[in-house]
């Protein structure tokens, strides 16, 4: 049993880590990053594979948290990450130990990935057109995602689950698409709404599609019912009222926050602690790793942090300001 658990001063419990591994990609896609890129983190920099198992261990040992998701950038583009989930299943095997990717790089990856403990995974598909995903990511690696996402299915890292960020005029016209596809695959589809961490600086409320009237176009065709969640996480989720297989979510970050029951905190590749994406600071950790500080200091100062915990975003309202940091920088 944990210690104790990490409340904030809202009484919300942050059970859920972010781990981003790397803040490179190989996608320039247009909601998160400029079309040149962005300058990359030194290596040195980086969190090292036995910092981040040694957090990861502070959070599941001391302070009960029972998800680990491993983010970027893009995760699959630091060597051998394989081995980071090995690391981290060998803490405790019952850990839900999940991934976000662009997909690009599962053929190679998803059965060692599944063999090394990971549990589940997330893949980011905008749209089902070869010709939109060039213009989207800014990348022709469209089949080498529809493959990799074969291939995780293929290794058995299931239920997959689809992140779709809708864009109005760019592929909001897809998404009765992606329903029919998560009805024929089994696969669900989670529906993002577009939120100002782009690298462009691009986003303006008017490019946001709320996710209740994307509900409203699936519901059109596909009727959906509520499912009943027993660890409510950002998305709303609903599957089919007919019993086809698969089922569809919404992440309503922009148009209905749900902060108010967010458990969630990230940590990115150099070592900063976030204890939300549109955070204006962060609390850095690596540094103090790298002095010698004991685990106990650690426990202290991230129990600091999460007790300062937002209380929400600010957007759409008076006072928000964008973090500095895109969501390549941050870690989804």
């Amino acid at each position: 049993m944990p210690e104790r658990r990490l409340f904030d001063s809202y009484g919300r419990i942050a059970d859920d880590l972010r781990i981003s591994v790397t803040d490179r990609c190989n996608f320039r896609c247009i909601y998160c990053m400029p079309a040149e890129g962005l300058k990359w983190l030194a290596r040195d920099d980086i969190l090292r594979y036995e910092e981040i198992v040694r957090l990861a261990r502070i959070f599941v040992e001391r302070y009960g948290v029972r998800t680990i998701r491993i983010t970027g950038g893009e995760p699959l583009v630091r060597v051998k990450l394989e081995e980071l989930v090995g690391m981290i299943n060998a803490i405790d095997p019952t850990l839900d130990i999940t991934m976000t990717t662009n997909g690009v790089l599962l053929r190679q990856k998803a059965q060692a990935l599944k063999d090394a403990g990971l549990k589940r995974i997330n893949i980011s598909l905008d749209t089902l057109h070869m010709d939109r995903f060039q213009e989207m990511a800014r990348s022709d690696a469209f089949v080498r995602v529809m493959d990799g996402i074969t291939a995780a299915r293929e290794a058995g890292l299931g239920p997959i689950k689809l992140n779709m960020v809708v864009m109005k005029g760019r592929n909001d016209d897809e998404v009765v698409d992606f329903a029919r596809l998560a009805r024929a695959e089994g696969y669900e589809v989670r529906f993002i709404e577009f939120m100002p961490l782009d690298g462009d600086n691009i986003w303006t409320n008017e490019q946001v599609v709320p996710s209740l009237r994307i509900q409203e176009q699936i519901e059109d065709q596909f009727p959906l019912v509520p499912y009943n969640d027993p660890r409510p996480g950002p998305a709303t989720r609903y599957t089919f009222a007919d019993g086809a297989p698969g089922g569809v979510g919404f992440i309503s970050s922009v148009s209905q926050a749900f902060c108010t029951a967010c458990n969630r905190i990230r940590l990115t590749a150099e070592g900063g602690l976030r204890t939300c994406l549109f955070s204006l600071h962060e609390t850095p950790l690596r540094d103090l790793m790298r002095s010698g500080v004991s685990d106990d200091h650690l426990g202290s100062v991230i129990e600091g942090a999460i007790w300062r915990k937002e209380e929400g975003h600010l957007i759409n309202k008076p006072g928000f300001i964008k973090p500095a940091k895109n969501m390549s920088q941050i870690g989804g």
